[in-house]
């Protein structure tokens, strides 16, 4: 039985600087904001970021209730979700590594909310990141009460790091003045995208 209370303060203390950390550092969801920020603005980035966190939101939810255990419990259906997850990120990186400059190329708009939201069911990171979350910080008997503080936690701190990354994005735009340096930024980001797959199964 849930007995609705929340998480020790100290749960909450250890909580935060672990989200900052899986929130901030690169993944698909950064990296293609950070694509996004080069070639589009920070303004037109944001259906991106809400379908981001529209994504993490419910997947947070659903891994704290219940879903993240019957993942754990058959590998088959965790590794179904990872090879799925994959090649829907290799499929990004070759879209932006193949992008023109400014909205060229493979790349003609940014990624739109429902996309963004729907990249979110096969993300690999984001489902290891929520499994793993909910594992050490969802307490036996307090499953409600804890994914809803958890996800909270995460929502709120996942936007100033995606702000961050299509920050950095828009702010490299503004150096990256050619279509040339533009289209070798792409590259280098759908690398990067392949590099986090490999760095993910590796793991």
């Amino acid at each position: 039985m849930d007995s609705g209370t929340f998480l020790p303060p100290a749960m909450i203390a250890a909580l935060i600087p672990f989200a900052i950390v899986i929130t901030v550092t690169p993944g698909p969801n950064n990296i293609m904001l950070a694509a996004s920020g080069v070639n589009f603005g920070l303004r037109r980035t944001l259906p991106q970021m809400a379908g981001i966190e529209l994504g993490v939101a419910l997947i947070a939810i659903a891994v704290g209730l219940g879903l993240g255990l019957v993942i754990s419990r058959f590998p088959a259906l965790r590794a179904g979700l990872q090879i799925l997850g994959g090649l829907s990120t290799l499929w990004l990186a070759w879209k932006i590594a193949s992008a023109g400059s400014l909205g060229g190329g493979a790349l003609p708009h940014p990624m739109t909310f429902p996309a963004a939201f729907a990249f979110q069911w096969v993300n690999p990171k984001l489902w290891t990141m929520a499994i793993t979350t909910m594992a050490l910080y969802v307490r036996p008997g307090h499953a409600v009460a804890d994914t809803g503080l958890v996800t909270i936690i995460l929502l709120i701190i996942n936007i100033p790091a995606m702000l961050v990354w299509a920050g950095f994005g828009m702010g490299m735009g503004g150096l990256l003045q050619t279509p040339h340096r533009i289209r070798i930024f792409n590259i280098a980001m759908g690398l990067l995208l392949v590099v986090s797959v490999l760095l993910i199964f590796r793991g």
